[in-house]
């Protein structure tokens, strides 16, 4: 991996774990979701200087990883920041022997664990028998989890959603099912998959759960302030809160602090972290262009004219210049 500035502090030998999965210890109860276009290296390692304390891969299909090599747009998926544990990968597709021969291909990165993405709602993946679409399909799940946790020496986790609709919320039969089958986590978001990311997420369901399985259960859903972590955990008692379109553009989340509270410049000198990090990873002409989608997030006041900068220097500058600025202005 190219070099990156962001560094972790060490882990105190007596720092209690927040909890296991399987053997691996989480120092932390607040984790950053997988996101497809977002959970990258270079965003992973700047939430998690910011206090997220475990890290998924963005998901990526079986099929990518079982030729003969595997495409270095998808081999980027599966790359790490040095240090960066505990490390997650999340594969997603629709045969349990494929699924399995993925899984051991991508040992090779060393993940602390693998994830079986069931909760990915997207049309392309859903409707295919993947990602939720594997959730009215309980003997290819059960299969799955027993030939990946028989055949792996990294402990395997799934993250699902309620179920397909209101009519086919069978989120408890399926974690029944990944428990009996080695699952060593669950993570469910609190939606079915015809709601999307639509209407409001089920905390009920996620409390439900964690007093339905013995292994630790993580929250996703609603969850858009520092308030929200703690009122999840009191809520459900999960074990860890998951947060992933909330922290686009906000990592201070994951140290409990309000993004609405901070100056500009100390968002702006955040923005321009992330900014050296995607130009350090990518290269100046890609790092650029993917780093704009963040842009927008980190203070939408300001986004309008720094999206009009085409120069990576121009909008190291500028940003910068934001960053050093005297001024209180909150972010809006």
């Amino acid at each position: 991996s190219p070099h990156h500035s962001f560094r972790y502090n060490r882990i105190p030998m007596n720092y209690e774990a927040a909890f296991h999965v399987g053997g691996v210890p989480v120092y932390g109860d607040v984790i950053l979701a997988p996101m497809a276009g977002y959970s990258d290296v270079p965003y992973r390692a700047l939430c998690r200087a910011y206090g997220s304390a475990m890290h998924y891969t963005e998901f990526t299909p079986v099929e990518a990883l079982i030729g003969r090599r595997v495409h270095p747009r998808f081999a980027q998926r599966l790359d790490k920041q040095a240090g960066e544990r505990p490390f997650v990968i999340q594969i997603f597709g629709n045969d349990a022997q494929k699924l399995l021969r993925a899984a051991q291909r991508v040992l090779q990165w060393q993940p602390d664990i693998i994830d079986v993405n069931m909760g990915c709602a997207t049309r392309k993946v859903s409707g295919r028998g993947a990602g939720v679409g594997m959730m009215p399909q309980p003997a290819l799940v059960a299969e799955t989890f027993r030939l990946l946790t028989s055949h792996l020496p990294v402990p395997v986790s799934g993250k699902i959603r309620l179920g397909w609709d209101e009519a086919q919320k069978n989120y408890g039969d399926i974690a029944r099912i990944l428990v009996d089958n080695g699952a060593a986590l669950i993570a469910l978001h609190g939606r079915t998959k015809v709601q999307q990311y639509g209407g409001q997420a089920d905390w009920d369901a996620i409390a439900d759960l964690r007093r339905l399985v013995a292994v630790p259960v993580i929250g996703n859903g609603d969850v858009q302030t520092p308030q929200d972590i703690d009122r999840m955990k009191a809520h459900t008692g999960c074990d860890g809160v998951m947060i992933g379109r909330a922290a686009i553009g906000n990592p201070w989340i994951f140290a409990r602090q309000d993004k609405t509270t901070l100056p500009l410049a100390a968002v702006a000198a955040a923005a321009r972290l992330h900014l050296v990090e995607m130009l350090a990873y990518y290269g100046r002409r890609d790092g650029l262009l993917l780093f704009r989608k963040h842009l927008k997030q980190y203070a939408a006041a300001d986004a309008a004219a720094l999206l009009t900068i085409s120069d990576a220097d121009e909008l190291l500058a500028r940003l910068d210049e934001l960053a050093t600025s005297p001024t209180t202005e909150k972010v809006a």
